[in-house]
């Protein structure tokens, strides 16, 4: 039951305990969109990074990895051509060309980092990048070329699962861990434990009680972040400094993932081993949006960045989907049609 927070231990051990984990292209554990075209689109399976120039209809299959897993995959919001790719057992690789061509960036990383969960950039110099791992926070200032450890203040945690950064005061970050939340009000030099509301402490300390899968960000109003855990989905409106659970008549309290509207942020979306839901109120009242989806199993959530209707989601077991009106309906977007890169 350890690590239960780690994305791709937590689906394939413990949420499809007895159902196995999928074959490639089925399990999909990441998804990048381009910021601003919507054609281009990746999305990381536990074997490959897969890229698609055509809204979906056809994908290219990036192979070369030494790495055993693929783990997460973002671009880079200033330069998307610049794409990174997580692993489990090889830290990071980088492409500067879309995807053509991948090199490792792992100096500082590589003796020490196991599997990589999550790249968050910095709003405005993006070569600025927080990564969260099973050994911890790390940080770059040059697009990867070297990183550095940035845990002070998480003596009891070493599994990092999730950072979500202020992007008016990008100073201000939030990391998820099997400890519960940490904050950060001076750029990762230092983090303090924000847990009130979120689990007592004498829980905290049996066994990883509470793990941390996603944290967002209210896009207008920034201290206001919500929190997709182990034991349900969490909301503060004080930069952490109180919780409350909200999502109560949700039946699967495991959120792996959360989406929010960029300019109606009372529309939201969180996404988990009981599918797809959907708020229009701010988290208040909850309603499944299902339809089409052949597997409920949610890895990953992606939502248009130039249209919010477009929404895009993982599953660990049927591939990706696609919806065009607000997940009202899914339709899969196979990505057998891959061919591979010389």
């Amino acid at each position: 039951m350890l690590y239960r927070t780690v994305r791709s231990l937590a689906f394939c051990s413990l949420v499809l305990a007895g159902l196995g984990c999928e074959k490639e292209s089925e399990a999909i554990v990441s998804i990048a969109l381009h910021p601003t075209n919507a054609n281009i689109l990746y999305v990381a399976t536990n074997d490959a990074v897969y890229k698609s120039r055509d809204a979906g209809a056809t994908w290219e299959r990036f192979p070369g990895f030494s790495a055993r897993r693929v783990t997460t995959v973002a671009i880079d919001p200033q330069l998307p051509a610049t794409v990174y790719a997580g692993t489990m057992g090889d830290a990071v690789y980088k492409s500067p060309d879309g995807g053509q061509h991948w090199l490792p960036h792992n100096v500082g990383l590589k003796e020490h980092v196991s599997y990589v969960n999550q790249f968050v950039f910095h709003p405005i110099e993006s070569e600025k990048i927080y990564a969260a791992t099973t050994v911890g926070a790390y940080y770059t200032k040059d697009g990867g070329r070297e990183w550095e450890e940035r845990m002070a203040g998480m003596k009891e945690v070493h599994i990092v699962v999730s950072v979500a950064i202020n992007h008016i005061d990008p100073k201000v970050l939030y990391a998820g861990t099997t400890g519960g939340i940490y904050r950060s009000d001076d750029a990762a030099a230092s983090w303090k434990k924000i847990n009130n509301g979120l689990i007592p402490e004498a829980e905290l300390m049996a066994a990883m009680a509470l793990g941390v899968n996603v944290i967002a960000l209210d896009p207008l109003d920034p201290d206001r972040v919500y929190a997709g855990t182990t034991k349900g989905l969490f909301r503060t409106s004080n930069k952490g400094e109180v919780w409350e659970r909200i999502g109560h008549t949700i039946p699967e309290s495991f959120v792996s993932s959360i989406a929010i509207h960029p300019a109606q942020p009372h529309l939201l979306y969180i996404g988990g081993p009981g599918g797809v839901w959907k708020s229009t109120d701010g988290g208040a009242r909850w309603q499944a949006v299902n339809t089409g989806l052949a597997t409920l199993n949610i890895r990953a959530l992606a939502m248009g960045p130039r249209n919010p209707q477009e929404l895009y989601a993982g599953t660990n077991g049927s591939g990706l989907y696609h919806s065009t009106d607000g997940g009202e309906h899914w339709t899969p977007m196979p990505l057998k049609a891959a061919r591979p890169v010389s």
